[in-house]
């Protein structure tokens, strides 16, 4: 047997888990009606396939019906979700995985406009800023039908075959109850620290009643709140006391934070840039207070941590969920002592940041994820051998080369820097964004291994391409900054990546007009008020940054609003001129009515990107299909087979922005779905 800390069983209770990682609950966003179909139930299989220990579904199914999800969630409070949920845990248990799934009622954490138009409600009239709705101060028959839904949920549970039930207790109904800052009610729910453990312990009790003792039952809750005048460290403690002393609940998985803002969520789930696992340490406090098992997961992106938390015996079972998004094949991995292969999490939170804006979750580098039922995690071999050339190095051209290698074709990529990257480079150049290059350096990685040739500092022409007989060529040149988008004056611009690379010195008094609305914009505000210009971003969207997302936002505001950055909504920039040394901008907006003027020394342009696609038309002509591509068969995932050109002897695609400015999970989707029939 292995003496890897990680490999290692655990027993908790009666149920035997297989080694010290486990999935947390999370909500990719997959039900359909409410139900874990297909797309869901690929999903969670496939981390048991991979090897985890225990696999936890639905971050936060829900209870009743005022408790609708905010996105797309299970719907626990359904007795026609008992057959879906049995097809998904017999196939878990298959694999040898454990699976349990996360109960809630969100309380004041929704909106009233959802589901059924009901009121929210929570243990007082406290609008959370997250969600916005201003909740109904609960009544004793509204605890009392909340308590009975949650025991007819967890019935439900064991009767589709889970192994347990986790409830959620972090930001939604039971911990406003817990918390002193959101429960304000009077009698026995209210006031003093046992009066407001008791709705989380009735509902403990009433479930227990419905389940017996051979399920497993657990929390994860708010331990620490972090904010004046809530549950503070040592109040977290006596309530992880109080709940293992119940009797009624299993293990404790520990949060600490809150997640009623947008910052506060980011706090409590890390993204790139931030310190990994900041609350493992305030884990094993909990851990040693109580000597109860404990679980924890918090930006564990890394075997080396995972192994690190389990080796000093911070916690009993460690979580990697985001991590096992990007690859769910973590423990496979390290029991063949292939962990330099494991696809690293880059933390771009991608993932998440999709779903908080109705979205399904996809991984930023993994395009397989959440798309189990049609994009494999491992690639098939071709039955005939072909040679491919790709013309560009960036996510999508590695992409392509990876999988056309796993494959088993003769790869050749030119590309004309003098290392691989593209885009990613660029944006890596931000501190806070330097994790992103692990989606590159995994991918050359992965070619090297496999033997794909490399042409670097390779201005790559017609002839060069043709010279190598390609059987296919792929272009993934990528894009050059759009900056051509006033109605004069566009000669004095400069583009978002001028600044990021530092190409262009930033200027004092700097205009930036945003209307791409991706991470550029930011980079480029924040390279120039770090080096002490005052900036002024502009938009003429009504919000900014629509592309960066929720909890990627936060660390550019808590960085940009200390700089004194002054941020402008539904302002369209229209021209510039010269005006001495100072460049003299004029303002307008899509309202109507409005002309104004700025004077600064730097207009800096994020647009987007134009393709760099002239390669591509010049070997149109001498391809079999003409560049086209069958739409039907891509969607289908059946290989390509127009043939508009008889004489053509290769065929021809594109892919990433060398088709149209998109992102990096576009480009590598674009990749991955091609290439694996190739």
């Amino acid at each position: 047997m292995s003496n890897d800390p990680l490999l290692q069983p655990y027993q908790l209770k009666h149920l035997t888990l297989r080694n010290r990682i486990i999935v947390t609950s999370h909500e990719p966003a997959y039900p359909e009606d409410g139900m874990p179909k297909g797309r869901y139930r690929a999903y969670t299989v496939e981390r048991a396939k991979g090897g985890v220990a225990m696999t936890m579904t639905a971050g936060s199914a829900a209870v009743s019906k005022d408790s609708p999800p905010v996105f797309n969630n299970l719907l626990a409070y359904k007795d026609e979700i008992v057959p879906w949920i049995r097809e998904m845990t017999d196939a878990v248990h298959e694999e040898g995985a454990a699976i349990m799934i996360q109960l809630t009622h969100l309380g004041r954490r929704t909106r009233w406009d959802k589901g059924d138009w009901l009121p929210v409600v929570a243990p007082s009239h406290h609008r959370e800023a997250a969600h916005r709705a201003f909740p109904k101060k609960l009544e004793d028959w509204d605890i009392a039908r909340i308590i009975k839904d949650f025991a007819d949920a967890a019935e439900r549970m064991k009767a589709g075959g889970m192994d347990g039930v986790e409830l959620e207790a972090y930001g939604h109904l039971i911990d406003q109850f817990n918390s002193p800052l959101t429960n304000e009610l009077d009698g026995p729910y209210g006031g003093s620290l046992d009066n407001r453990l008791r709705f989380c312990l009735d509902v403990f009790k009433a479930m227990r009643e419905r389940v017996g003792d051979d399920f497993i039952l657990g929390v994860r809750y708010t331990a620490d709140e972090c904010l004046p005048g809530g549950t503070g460290k040592a109040e977290g403690l006596e309530i992880s006391r109080r709940l293992k002393e119940s009797g009624l609940i299993d293990y404790l998985n520990v949060i600490r934070g809150h997640i009623d803002t947008d910052p506060g969520l980011t706090d409590v789930i890390p993204i790139q840039g931030m310190a990994s696992a900041p609350h493992l340490d305030f884990a094993g406090d909990v851990r040693a207070a109580t000597k109860f098992p404990t679980f924890h997961a918090a930006k564990i992106q890394d075997v080396a941590t995972a192994r690190h938390a389990i080796a000093t015996g911070k916690v009993d079972m460690i979580g990697m969920t985001r991590a096992h998004m990007t690859d769910p094949h973590i423990l496979r991995k390290i029991i063949e002592k292939r962990e330099d292969d494991i696809r690293p999490c880059v933390g771009a939170n991608y993932c998440l940041d999709r779903i908080y804006q109705g979205g399904l979750a996809f991984c930023i580098h993994n395009a397989a994820t959440g798309r189990e039922e049609t994009m494999p995690h491992v690639i098939p071999k071709a039955e005939v051998r072909r040679k491919v050339v790709i013309v560009g190095a960036g996510p999508a051209g590695l992409e392509a080369a990876r999988v056309s290698a796993e494959r088993g074709h003769d790869v050749v990529i030119f590309e004309a820097a003098n290392n691989a990257g593209g885009q990613i480079r660029l944006t890596a150049q931000s501190e806070r964004r330097r994790e992103m290059i692990g989606i590159i350096d995994w991918r050359m990685s992965q070619c090297e291994k496999l033997g794909v040739t490399f042409h670097f500092n390779t201005w790559a022409d017609a002839e060069t391409i043709t010279a190598e007989k390609p059987d296919v060529v792929i272009i993934a040149t990528g894009g050059l900054p759009h900056t051509d988008v006033l109605s004069k004056g566009n000669e004095l611009v400069v583009s978002s990546w001028d600044i990021i690379s530092g190409d262009v010195k930033p200027g004092t008094n700097v205009l930036v007009y945003d209307d791409a609305g991706d991470h550029a914009g930011l980079q480029a505000a924040e390279f120039i008020a770090k080096a002490g210009g005052k900036v002024e971003i502009m938009t003429p969207d009504r919000s900014f940054a629509p592309e960066v997302m929720a909890m990627n936002l936060v660390p550019y505001m808590r960085s940009l609003q200390t700089l004194d950055t002054t941020f402008t909504v539904t302002y369209r920039l229209e021209a510039a001129e010269k005006s001495g040394n100072q460049i003299i901008a004029h303002v307008g907006s899509d309202y109507g009515g409005v002309s104004r003027q700025r004077t600064v020394d730097q207009i800096v342009v994020n647009h987007g990107t134009i393709p760099l696609d002239d390669l591509y038309f010049e070997l149109k002509p001498g391809s079999s299909n003409l560049g086209e591509v069958s739409y039907n068969d891509l969607v289908a995932g059946a290989p390509q087979t127009v043939q508009r050109n008889p004489d053509g002897t290769y065929q021809l695609f594109r892919i990433g922005d060398a088709v149209a400015a998109r992102n990096t999970h576009a480009a590598i989707y674009d990749a991955l779905r091609l290439a694996k029939d190739l």
